[in-house]
């Protein structure tokens, strides 16, 4: 939960909030989280997901038959363009730069809880 404002440092990491890297570690005992990263199919942001999170959101498609239009429409919007991403010790993440270009990121990173997953928004447009 919550809004949180980062800078995107000299070598291109961000510092993921620390109330988001408690729900991230996921067990890790060495400080570093995983999380999934895709663009938003709705706002110029990413979504960021608890691998755990992204993992019933497969389970929802799974539902659905795989060889109809409608799983791969959703199967293609899903995956395609999603990455994971993995931490360093202090919880840093460097953003792919296709999906920072998506997002318009450069210098300052807004994070938004968004329930079981989050925004990552440039601070410049981010909805107050």
């Amino acid at each position: 939960m919550g809004t949180h404002e980062h800078r995107v440092d000299a070598k291109g990491r961000v510092s993921i909030p620390a109330a988001f890297r408690a729900v991230l570690r996921n067990g890790a005992d060495d400080g570093t989280v995983t999380l999934i990263v895709r663009p938003s199919h709705l706002r110029p942001c990413l979504e960021g997901w608890p691998a755990a999170e992204f993992a019933t959101l497969r389970a929802q498609l799974d539902r659905v038959d795989p060889l109809s239009l409608e799983y791969e429409e959703l199967s293609a919007r899903i995956y395609a363009k999603a990455q994971k991403l993995e931490s360093d010790r202090e919880g840093r993440i460097i953003i792919p730069e296709r999906l920072a270009k998506f997002a318009g990121i450069t210098e300052g990173v807004t994070f938004i809880g968004a329930g079981p997953t989050f925004r990552i928004w440039d601070t410049a447009v981010a909805p107050a």
